[in-house]
């Protein structure tokens, strides 16, 4: 399905917020979709960034110098149309869980997309993010969660916060078991961040993965 562009709003010299018209696709927060360039035959997973009452789809994307797709929608003009397959996925939030159970949402880099999507679809989500990043200039949209929700954990530059990647901030704080853990990221972090919360006698039907690699 075609889809014009309405904006590409830049966050970074590498980061970006693509956004094109929604038409009548639906979908639910957390879930992906393919995009790429009109009539290339060539398409890259992209979760949704948006939530599910927004007028427009959002997509957070991370520009990769060597990719074929990700430098190419960067460039795109106002108006053009691209190709959009989807929604795909089960990274979802069971809604019955909303109002019963607080929510951890752990990710590095681009892998806040699902989460932002999370939490502007359910405004009342108990939740609180753990996000690791290299440096300042990477807290996506920040003012977009409570400051009080969301730990930032550098790992290339000293600040006031936590300096160090966020498995290693993870194994220090306390974990109510009885939460449910969403963790999107690199596969590495994902593994290590999971070993961490079973150490911690978290139960495996309370952990959710998505690998961004």
């Amino acid at each position: 399905m075609l889809h014009k562009v309405l904006e590409i709003r830049n966050l970074t010299a590498t980061a970006y917020v693509l956004r094109i018209e929604r038409k009548k696709v639906s979908f639910k927060a957390g879930q992906c979709f393919n995009l790429g360039l009109k009539n290339s035959g060539v398409n890259r997973e992209y979760s949704i960034y948006s939530g599910e009452n927004d007028s427009c789809l959002e997509f957070l994307v991370k520009e990769i110098k060597e990719g074929i797709v990700s430098p190419s929608l960067r460039q795109v003009t106002l108006g053009e149309e691209i190709n959009l397959h989807g929604p795909y996925g089960s990274f979802v939030i069971d809604p019955i869980k909303i109002k019963q159970v607080k929510f951890y949402f752990i990710c590095t880099g681009t892998g806040i997309a699902p989460f932002h999507s999370f939490i502007r679809s359910h405004p009342n989500l108990d939740y609180q993010i753990i996000n690791g990043i290299r440096s300042l200039n990477e807290r996506y949209d920040y003012d977009e969660y409570h400051p009080l929700k969301i730990t930032t954990c550098i790992s290339r530059e000293k600040w006031a916060g936590f300096h160090g990647r966020l498995t290693a901030y993870l194994p220090e704080i306390p974990i109510d078991t009885k939460s449910i853990f969403y963790i999107c990221g690199n596969q590495k972090m994902i593994q290590e961040a999971y070993v961490i919360l079973r150490k911690k006698k978290v139960s495996g039907n309370h952990i959710f993965t998505e690998a961004f690699f």
